[in-house]
């Protein structure tokens, strides 16, 4: 079962795969989603190299122009390793995008992490050809010129180790994460859809400590009604809840940002997500529609305390009061103080 959707592969799926790796000679797997379950589409064999197979794929009988689907594609060299083609065409409905963008972490894991090697993510069958790989690969291998930024960053920290500097200093991400935290495509293509949505919808979010990964937990449908339960009570996480309501002038719908880290939670996990929920907000403001995001963030250390009411106390609203967005109030806005996490008692 799928720790991001809910959804978990077939048994059908799985014998499918463990046929085509024992047996070397398909070349492709398409994989939808039906009833709640990856299943195995079609699989077409080998019959020449990648680049002259990957041709196959234009066939509108093997990958539909506007249907979405996940494509497991195994390599020339070595050919015990696979890539997997997450293709979701632009016209593909919000709900499924957001379904086959929380179900890729499901669908790896399951059939064996290891041996999918490289990923590709398309959104038209123009992306699916030998150029495009190829490209793909050209970008994969290239060596990344520093940006200004990234080369400030080195030469900071070269001047450091020169100078014997141990003093402590925040992480910098130089594509903008904040705080050193690496963000997985799914993290963004939640979001994403989150935003493009018309209805109330939760995305949860965790923090892979030893990694410092920011990952996706699960995209739910879920209602006001849902959200205390919906929160973990063990561990800390974040949450980007889209809410549809009328608690306003007009009915509206706001995304507010939601950081939950009970007060048991171990003492650098508490620090970790504490310094990295506001770099967190400012992305994901960055990726969402700037009139949907509510500029008052949401910290809590009781998850069952986010009710309706307190949610319209936080936000302040009134009959005839909305929320203040991101683009109209200043970023962050007043929020609920939260205590700082304690450090270990000094020794006598």
């Amino acid at each position: 079962m799928s720790a991001t959707s809910g959804i978990g592969v077939s048994q059908d799926l799985s014998a499918h795969f463990s046929t085509a790796v024992e047996s070397k000679d398909i070349r492709f797997i398409k994989v939808s989603i039906d009833n709640e379950l990856l299943v195995h589409d079609l699989s077409v064999p080998v019959q020449g190299t990648l680049a002259e197979d990957l041709a196959k794929l234009q066939d509108p009988d093997i990958i539909g122009d506007d249907v979405p689907a996940y494509i497991l594609v195994r390599l020339d060299e070595p050919p015990t390793q696979w890539l997997v083609i997450d293709y979701v065409p632009e016209g593909t409905k919000i709900r499924s995008k957001m379904l086959y963008a929380a179900s890729r972490g499901s669908l790896t894991r399951s059939l064996g992490s290891s041996v999918f090697t490289d990923s590709i993510f398309a959104t038209s069958k123009e992306d699916l050809t030998a150029e495009a790989y190829a490209a793909h690969r050209r970008h994969v291998t290239a060596p990344q010129p520093l940006s200004t930024r990234e080369q400030e960053i080195a030469n900071a920290r070269a001047a450091e180790r020169e100078a014997g500097a141990h003093s402590y200093r925040p992480k910098v991400n130089p594509v903008g994460h904040g705080v050193g935290l690496k963000w997985t495509d799914q993290v963004e293509d939640a979001i994403k859809a989150l935003g493009q949505g018309e209805d109330s919808g939760l995305a949860l979010l965790n923090i892979d400590v030893p990694t410092e990964t920011l990952t996706l937990v699960s995209v739910t449908s879920a209602s006001v009604e849902d959200l205390s339960s919906a929160l973990p009570t063990s561990e800390p996480s974040y949450a980007f809840f889209a809410w549809s309501h009328s608690h306003s002038s007009s009915p509206r719908r706001d995304i507010i940002f939601i950081y939950s880290c009970p007060s048991t939670s171990p003492i650098k996990h508490r620090m970790l997500y504490s310094t990295s929920a506001y770099p967190i907000y400012m992305v994901a403001k960055t990726l969402l529609p700037p009139d949907t995001v509510a500029a008052r963030r949401i910290e809590t250390s009781d998850p069952k305390e986010i009710t309706e009411d307190y949610l319209k106390i936080e936000l302040k609203l009134t009959s005839d009061n909305s929320v203040p967005n991101a683009s109209e109030a200043l970023d962050g806005g007043e929020k609920k103080p939260f205590a700082k996490p304690k450090g270990p008692n000094r020794r006598r």
